[in-house]
């Protein structure tokens, strides 16, 4: 079966937001919010505990503590657009798909990636998100569901995805 579709911004934030939550970077799910939370206490500590205010402290740790929590949002809107400047340029996709793997042809490259390279994915509402076999599953690839010409080969692909790989 094959899928032909142009890359969009969507698709690459999409898998990009999948990979934050399953891949390399899942650990900033939970240990930015608690940096945030760590250091606006400790600035609160630092105001209002015995002694002297150390206002310096409180306002270090409340920049901290802002920098920790802009930096989870910026984190998905800054690797989804770099990921898109340099997929963007590859224009049309093709997606070959077979019980061997994947084969993507663009304007400029020719990939082939056997199920062993991507052993792992995850479906969402537009794409299948397929993973590298690292444990950090820093790898990342997409098959838009919108590059299929037939809406029932949607349904042939997850077939495919399902036998050869495990679904996250």
């Amino acid at each position: 079966m094959e899928l032909v579709y142009t890359p969009t911004r969507e698709d690459i934030t999409d898998a990009v937001r999948v990979q934050l939550r399953h891949g390399a970077f899942r650990v900033l799910r939970w240990l930015l919010p608690a940096g945030t939370v760590l250091a606006f206490l400790a600035a609160a500590l630092l105001l209002t505990g015995p002694g002297e205010p150390d206002v310096g402290g409180a306002v270090l740790l409340g920049g901290l503590g802002l920098l920790t929590a802009v930096l989870r949002p910026l984190t998905l809107w800054l690797t989804a657009r770099l990921m898109y400047a340099m997929i963007e340029r590859q224009g049309e996709h093709r997606a070959r798909i077979d019980e061997d793997g994947v084969h993507w042809t663009t304007r400029d490259s020719d990939v082939v990636a056997r199920w062993q390279l991507t052993p792992r994915y995850v479906e969402t509402a537009t794409q299948f998100v397929l993973f590298s076999g690292d444990k950090g599953r820093a790898g990342v690839a997409a098959l838009p569901k919108r590059g299929v010409t037939d809406p029932a080969d949607v349904d042939r692909l997850r077939e495919v995805l399902d036998r050869n790989l495990t679904r996250l």
